[in-house]
């Protein structure tokens, strides 16, 4: 086991594994652009550019530079060592899926009251802090934003029933 399995706590997946995946998925990003590029036409019209032009470079300089980051990791002698221990990616994934559960519920119930829970329950869950405390600063901090860009700066936001419910 390397030095880095010890200093992070265990084993866990591998550099090259890791950065092999972010190839591949960089990859098919790209070619999900390109592709979609080809369909609303990457040529030049009369006026200038069509839509597709741009993405479907940008989209194939993904793909290149994807295929060399791929290359790379059989080039050479590299320490592939642990990337993170699966400790440390529990955590991270902990934080991903509540806030990924905020983002698909933020267009049902709106982003103050999604943004209160998601609050409350990480202060609660990764902060210890008491239901008491937790729940104030859940409603306090939305409630400013509330009124900050709702109020001072005119900008609307995303609103839910609770919303509609009090005439905003």
């Amino acid at each position: 086991m390397s030095e880095a399995a010890h200093e992070s706590g265990g084993a866990g997946p591998s550099h090259r594994s890791v950065e092999a995946g972010v190839a591949v998925a960089a990859g098919v990003l790209g070619l999900i652009t390109v592709l979609g590029s080809l369909r609303v036409g990457i040529g030049w019209g009369d006026e200038g550019p069509m839509a597709g032009f741009f993405p479907f470079y940008i989209g194939l300089i993904i793909i290149i530079a994807s295929v060399v980051n791929f290359a790379n990791l059989f080039i050479g002698d590299k320490d592939h060592g642990v990337f993170a221990s699966w400790d440390q990616l529990g955590k991270v994934v902990s934080v991903v899926i509540p806030t990924a559960i905020y983002v698909a519920v933020l267009p049902y119930i709106g982003i103050y009251v999604a943004s209160a829970l998601l609050i409350a329950a990480f202060m609660r869950w990764f902060g210890k802090y008491r239901w008491t405390m937790a729940a104030a600063v859940g409603v306090l901090v939305p409630v400013m934003a509330f009124v900050m860009f709702e109020r001072w700066f005119l900008v609307p936001l995303p609103k839910g029933p609770l919303e509609r419910m009090l005439g905003f």
